[in-house]
């Protein structure tokens, strides 16, 4: 597990020694990789890279060389199928120096070329350079999980884990007023834009070679699809436990104690029910809220005593809360306004200080169905029988209804095709709130522009799938994984998710919506494969996630730093503050609950003071930590 930059120069440079600029570049992330740096270059390229020791402590270090140098790698990840694919290549005769993954895809390359991406199963980004044909050839994971930044211009390409590198390499860089435009509806900038116009990111299950003075050439080469089948309930749930306990074990290989993240629900449960067959000792961290309803610590600590495993948690306050915001936004590179992102910083911490590496659960809701949203489809099912012209006059009858009048949401969400109504997990400010919010409003760039190409590729899908689909594309990777990656690598630590395998989606894929969303339950099958593995409290709990009390805060403990906030924030040329100032004194006085639409805006300003006002310094920082730590 690391952090990398790299660059591929539009013509040879012929520079003998990597420059300063570079190095920090690298060593600002040195949060990825405390334990090692190395750098390589030659005439076209330059790599620069930070390693967290997971596995093979001895011989992992990058950038690494192949083939009496003919390739170098620089590599983020783990490949968890690693063993088995170097003993295929042995027996073909490929040899190997260190008992490294990193090796083993490199290998892989030099074998099938760029075929090689399709046999990894685990979560990765990395550039190779083939010396001898002079081109660079790059992939990101089929999910999202390992982060990908890189821009391209004049032929160059820079590439890195995490944005702050390359906003290094030059002084001035536009801020993205289409990637803020969604981002205020999504509540993340969805990929692959960034919020900078030059940088952007590359998209899960694509690749790319590259060659110095051309352009990058970028292809698909995994996409996810379902595909249901004709199955019992028996045999699905079979086929779940077999497939979640074999990518339980290889999620678990590792030179060093594993631990994991336990909240209150069914996912880390499951996940902790399964590690603790392979390691008994398995340590599990939680965090919650000092505040009635918003803390799973509880139930927690009851599933860790049922399985006879160890609870280590701890209780966030508003005070903590509110100080480590600005360092959490600078960790995240893009703004993002999921409150739950903080918890998981905090759990992350607790769990640096005993182990570098967990599993946690992301991913079961968007493959087994797990949001409460996906019951939708079921409950609006006998709208399918009105027909259109019909449905599109109860349409506008219902418009005229008086606004929280019972009946009303549900005639306009029935008589609504799933299109326009679902844009994945969440919808923070509508196209006409973000006419009175932003200065600049693009009409060209409404929301559709992200998610009618998504749902044109799977037209004839059921709702159920369909959303599904839309949540893999947008909400995981650009809320989910971006959280649970730069939240845990801000200490230093490694996050595994068991159920964001390939192996696993392969069986999720073939199960039949029913299946999944079934008496008012959602995950109804994983429940039912997971009844004698999880402990009973858990089993049939209503979803609570990373529940946050901003709601209250913004209110009271929060609300003074939020007013001050808007108020000396620069982001007047992008936004109208009089309409955010309104939203925050409404919320106060109890008008109506818009402390989401609120906390949007604010991690958009927050950012801003970080990433262009420059009130904050975290680069100094770290640049200085990593200085003294080698000294």
């Amino acid at each position: 597990m690391c952090g990398f930059v790299g660059c591929v120069w539009d013509a040879a440079q012929g520079q003998e020694q990597v420059n300063e600029t570079f190095k920090q570049m690298t060593n600002v992330i040195t949060h990825r990789g405390p334990d090692d740096a190395g750098f390589f270059q030659d005439d076209y390229v330059q790599f620069g890279f930070r390693r967290l020791s997971i596995i093979d402590v001895e011989s992992g270090h990058q950038p690494l060389s192949y083939e009496n140098e003919k390739y170098w790698i620089i590599f983020n990840g783990e490949i968890y199928n690693y063993i088995e694919l170097r003993a295929e290549l042995a027996e073909e005769g490929y040899t190997f120096e260190t008992k490294s993954d990193t090796e083993t895809i490199v290998a892989l390359f030099a074998a099938r070329g760029k075929d090689a991406v399709k046999r990894l199963r685990g979560m990765f980004a990395f550039i190779i350079w083939d010396k001898e044909k002079r081109e660079a050839f790059g992939a990101r994971d089929p999910f999202g999980i390992k982060p990908f930044f890189y821009k391209e211009q004049d032929g160059r390409l820079l590439a890195a884990s995490e944005k702050k590198s390359l906003l290094m390499a030059e002084a001035d860089h536009d801020l993205n007023e289409t990637a803020l435009q969604h981002y205020l509806t999504f509540q993340y900038v969805p990929e692959p834009f960034s919020m900078h116009e030059d940088i952007q990111k590359l998209l899960p299950g694509h690749c790319f070679t590259k060659k110095p003075g051309q352009p990058l050439a970028i292809e698909t080469y995994w996409q996810a699809s379902f595909s249901p089948v004709q199955q019992s309930r028996d045999e699905a749930m079979t086929a779940i436990q077999d497939v979640l306990r074999d990518s339980v074990g290889v999620h678990m290989r590792s030179d060093v104690p594993v631990g994991s993240f336990l909240s209150g629900g069914i996912d880390s449960s499951a996940i902790v029910s399964i590690a603790k067959d392979f390691h008994s000792d398995i340590l599990t961290f939680s965090v919650g809220f000092d505040h009635e309803g918003f803390s799973e610590v509880d139930v927690a600590r009851e599933t860790a005593e049922v399985l006879g495993v160890k609870n280590i948690f701890h209780m966030i306050t508003p005070e903590e809360y509110m100080n480590e915001l600005p360092r959490i936004i600078w960790h995240m590179d893009d703004p993002l306004a999921d409150p739950a992102a903080i918890p998981l910083y905090f759990v992350a911490r607790e769990a640096r200080k005993h182990v570098k590496v967990v599993l946690s659960g992301e991913g079961a809701d968007e493959l087994f169905g797990g949001y409460n949203i996906y019951r939708e489809p079921q409950s609006l099912q006998p709208f399918n029988y009105i027909p259109v012209t019909f449905k599109k006059l109860l349409r506008k009858l219902a418009a005229v209804l008086p606004e929280g009048m019972r009946g009303k949401s549900f005639i306009e969400r029935g008589c609504t095709p799933l299109e326009e109504r679902y844009i994945g997990n969440a919808k923070m400010f509508t196209e006409e709130e973000k006419k009175r919010l932003l200065q600049s409003y693009d009409a060209s760039q409404a929301y559709q522009t992200m998610t009618k190409p998504l749902y044109d590729a799977i037209q004839g899908y059921p709702d159920v799938n369909r959303m599904q689909y839309i949540d893999i594309h947008t909400w995981l990777r650009g809320d989910i994984l971006l959280k649970a990656d730069k939240m845990t690598m801000a200490h230093s630590l490694e996050l595994r998710v068991p159920f964001l395998d390939k192996e696993v989606f392969k069986v999720a894929s073939t199960l039949d919506p029913s299946l999944k969303i079934t008496g008012g339950t959602t995950k109804a099958i994983l429940r039912e494969a997971m009844r004698d593995i999880v402990p009973s409290h858990v089993l049939d709990r209503k979803k609570l996630g990373f529940p946050v009390p901003i709601r209250h805060w913004l209110k009271n403990e929060m609300y003074d730093w939020a007013k001050n906030l808007i108020q000396v924030s620069g982001t007047e040329k992008y936004l109208n503050k009089a309409v955010v100032l309104e939203l925050l004194e409404n919320h106060r006085i109890g008008k109506g609950d818009y402390s989401r639409k609120i906390w949007t805006v604010l991690m958009f300003m927050l950012w801003h003071q970080i990433y262009v006002e420059r009130v904050y310094d975290f680069e100094a920082e770290m640049l200085g930590n990593q200085q003294a730590m080698s000294v």
